[in-house]
């Protein structure tokens, strides 16, 4: 599915076989092998061609490039750091299977993790093709090249430089920044990287254009979205708010009409979409390339059409959170956890779309079967089902090639983008208009669910839907309290955002991670999962991760480590 046109050319391709600057054990100093030179790519040619390789670490995963393997812990979705270690779901699968997400997943969090250093490098990988074309296109500029873009090239470089070094920071905070003027790559981690990351973003506010000729490509949207994303996480909520607002008024984006619309190839890059990995099998370039190969392992296993491999499992608690009350609305004081979901409990409709749970359909794959589960009472009952393509996009290459997904990855949506606003909004003393969002979402979550073919029904209540009772209403009444209006927005975020790797980030920013986990989530979920059994829980240290060991000696200067492992390991 040739997708993104400006994703698949050959020079492209050659560049991502070819980077000018690669990141390896080295740490961003090694030469690539068998690079082009400068000399060659100093034009326009060749400045497109570097920018294309460096939105094509977006998915996290170097190609074939062994350097990053296993690529699980590399998923520009974060689907192991943001949903697995969160209260969403489970690594899944069978216990000997990816053994250092289990480790992670039970909290015992350690800096020889390999998983650590896959990841770190993977981001800095980022780094390193973004400042690479940034030299590049300087050095056309310097001599006397017609860069038609330059300004926007630019602007689009910066932009991905600030994501990848965003993502390296919720991480572990203390981490180096690394623009195009570095050519001393032993850097110490003791300098605050945020306003050199918020001003990579206000700069691309100020250059991007608000429509791209490529879907795929970042915009002044785009941009705004991520700087109002990191303002909120720094607490500058006014500041935040500028930002969203902006998003909100210029007229390019609206939620789509079903909340599954963006979970498809067909809806994927349309008006909810803000920035997102783009996703295509059979463009001829392998499934490695730009089938979403970090992602691969989660899709149902043993018995079902895709035959591998059953990770990323979501968890009874997030299953159970979709529960409501008499009145359509989320059961806030945490009640719905007391007990699993039955069949006479009303539901909202988005958990068929995230969760797959047997005898309800599977997309067009037919009902989700007990034998589609790898090791059920290892990794509970659900499947991961919200990045689920249909039949007729499969892969016509690799190894279990149903895996290969041409289906897009969200970055930042515009959903998340409202519900941000609402949390700004609220902190600002704006309840009310913080409710009116909320219901923006709820309201959308209304329109639509799974019918009994797959697809999806405007009527809740459609008469081939025999496993569940829809139901989702607005809040209806004023909002006077900032706490509960701060449940109701947080509670509104996790439904929404289920499965899509900002779960534990969420947690941890808000300051309730240890709360949530240790007192909400792991009580009742190791009377289900008995190997969360010996997990101590979620403790202080873990805000933040450990620096990877691998990375601590490769900074030495006559044995002095020059980055600071973080407090606690």
């Amino acid at each position: 599915m040739m997708k993104n046109i400006f994703k698949n050319s050959l020079i492209a391709i050659l560049f991502i076989g070819a980077t000018i600057v690669a990141c390896s054990d080295e740490f961003l100093v090694a030469p690539a092998q068998a690079s082009l030179d400068e000399g060659t790519l100093a034009n326009d040619a060749g400045v497109e061609a570097s920018l294309i390789g460096t939105y094509s670490m977006l998915d996290g995963w170097n190609g074939n490039n062994a350097a990053l393997a296993p690529a699980w812990p590399t998923a520009g979705s974060n689907w192991i750091w943001g949903s697995v270690l969160s209260d969403d779901a489970y690594k899944g699968s069978d216990p000997g299977d990816q053994q250092q997400t289990q480790i992670l997943e039970i909290y015992e969090f350690d800096a020889g993790n390999q998983y650590y250093n896959n990841i770190y490098k993977s981001r800095y990988e980022g780094v390193a093709r973004a400042n690479a074309t940034i030299n590049l296109l300087n050095n056309a500029l310097e001599n006397g090249e017609n860069i038609k873009r330059a300004s926007v090239v630019e602007a689009e470089a910066k932009l991905l430089r600030a994501h990848y070094h965003f993502d390296a920071w919720k991480m572990w905070k203390n981490v180096p920044y690394v623009d195009e003027t570095v050519t001393d790559f032993k850097l110490d981690n003791t300098v605050d990287i945020l306003p050199s990351i918020k001003a990579d973003l206000e700069f691309a506010v100020a250059n991007l254009p608000r429509v791209q000729p490529n879907v795929g490509r970042a915009t002044e949207g785009t941009a705004r979205s991520l700087l109002g994303k990191l303002l909120l996480y720094n607490k500058e909520y006014a500041a935040a708010k500028t930002q969203f607002d902006a998003v909100m008024s210029s007229g390019t984006y609206e939620l789509q009409d079903c909340f599954h619309d963006i979970f498809t190839t067909s809806g994927e890059n349309g008006s909810g979409m803000i920035f997102t990995i783009q996703g295509s099998v059979n463009d001829g370039n392998g499934g490695s390339i730009n089938g979403m190969f970090a992602d691969r392992l989660n899709h149902p296993h043993g018995g079902s059409p895709f035959g591998c491999c059953g990770f990323h499992q979501p968890s009874h608690n997030l299953v159970n959170a979709h529960k409501v009350d008499a009145n359509g609305l989320p059961m806030l004081d945490k009640s719905y956890n007391n007990a699993d979901v039955t069949i006479s409990d009303k539901v909202d409709p988005r958990l068929d779309w995230t969760v797959g749970r047997d005898d309800v359909p599977f997309l067009s794959w037919g009902k989700h079967e007990p034998t589609w589960i790898r090791n059920r009472p290892f990794g509970g009952p659900f499947s991961p089902k919200k990045f689920i393509h249909e039949p007729n996009e499969i892969s016509n290459v690799g190894w279990s090639n149903k895996q290969l997904s041409p289906l897009n990855i969200p970055i930042i949506r515009y959903a998340d983008v409202i519900l941000m606003l609402a949390e700004a909004e609220i902190e600002l003393g704006s309840l009310e208009r913080a409710r009116e969002l909320t219901n923006m979402i709820r309201e959308r979550a209304a329109g639509c669910a799974i019918n009994g073919d797959g697809g999806a029904t405007t009527d809740l209540a459609d008469s081939s839907i025999d496993w569940a009772t829809y139901d989702v209403k607005p809040y209806t009444e004023e909002w006077t309290s900032a706490e509960t209006a701060r449940a109701a927005v947080r509670f509104e975020r996790r439904i929404e955002l289920a499965l899509e790797g900002q779960r534990l980030f969420d947690l941890i920013r808000w300051g309730i991670a240890e709360d949530v986990i240790n007192n909400d989530y792991l009580p009742v979920e190791k009377t289900k999962r008995d190997y969360l059994i010996p997990s101590k829980g979620f403790q202080p240290k873990h805000v933040l991760h450990p620096l990877p060991n691998a990375q601590i000696e490769l900074s030495k200067v006559d044995g002095e480590a020059t980055l600071i492992q973080n407090a606690g390991y």
